[in-house]
């Protein structure tokens, strides 16, 4: 669904929201009040059962196991693009998301780093173009999530949103953007207007949560009107996904977010 004036659609995480109902009673509940669907991890759901709701999807998780940053990993991570791409399609889902490497089910990093290394940056550029001419032979788009390390994600590499934009600047294809995190990116960066116009020619998706508590908008500290403002001033047409927690009713939460992104 469209907000009332802008050109940007609002999707919300069906992993986060509706927690008392099964994953596909989430979607149609999500479906029901006009919003479209984001999913994380597929394997974890009966695919089937999700197409049969008629929602909109979005986005999942693009992968199943995998890293950027070696050779073994990254066989790995196209394999099981491959395997998720089939998946999306079943559900009209246009983008598959990415991260520097496979999280556990905790969110922290499978294999954690410290530092990257030159080598380990030439990799992750090679990995990347490599998923992106999968995604131009399959016709959908993988994006890469940016990730904070501070409280979230220890350990993960290349999670900076500046990390991520120098990557996908690296690679230039149309079939790979980013996933550009807003609460990840407060967290770790801060100075978000700043960070959407320096970015935003190669933000495939937006996810938003305030800080802290990764809650709906209007619960924390960003300023979720003037996000929406300047992504209307952008021209951005595109899809904004709340990927937060409800901070207290359900309902109240996703018009909270649909308030905060109506300009």
């Amino acid at each position: 669904m469209s907000s009332e004036k802008s050109g940007f659609s609002l999707a919300v995480c069906a992993e986060m929201i509706f927690l008392d109902l099964p994953v596909t009673e989430r979607v149609r509940e999500i479906s029901s009040r006009g919003f479209s669907v984001e999913i994380w991890d597929w394997t974890r759901h009966d695919i089937d059962a999700l197409a049969a709701t008629g929602a909109d999807f979005t986005s999942m998780t693009g992968y199943i196991r995998g890293t950027l940053t070696d050779d073994d990993g990254a066989r790995e991570l196209l394999r099981t693009a491959e395997e998720s791409i089939s998946v999306a399609r079943k559900l009209g889902i246009p983008r598959l998301n990415l991260h520097g490497t496979g999280l556990a089910p905790d969110g922290l990093p499978v294999q954690p780093c410290t530092h990257e290394t030159g080598e380990m940056w030439m990799k992750a550029r090679d990995t990347l173009c490599r998923v992106a001419e999968l995604g131009e032979k399959h016709d959908v788009m993988f994006v890469l999530e940016n990730l904070n390390a501070e409280v979230d994600h220890p350990g993960v590499p290349f999670g900076r949103a500046q990390d991520c934009y120098s990557l996908i600047r690296a690679v230039d294809h149309p079939c790979m953007r980013m996933m550009l995190d807003l609460y990840h990116a407060q967290i770790g960066e801060g100075n978000l207007i700043s960070l959407l116009r320096k970015t935003f020619p190669y933000i495939g998706e937006i996810q938003v949560s305030d800080v802290p508590g990764r809650c709906e908008p209007g619960t924390g500290e960003i300023s979720y009107p003037a996000i929406a403002r300047e992504l209307q001033n952008l021209g951005y047409t595109g899809t904004v996904g709340m990927e937060a927690w409800a901070s207290g009713d359900d309902d109240l939460a996703l018009e909270r977010f649909r308030s905060a992104f109506t300009v």
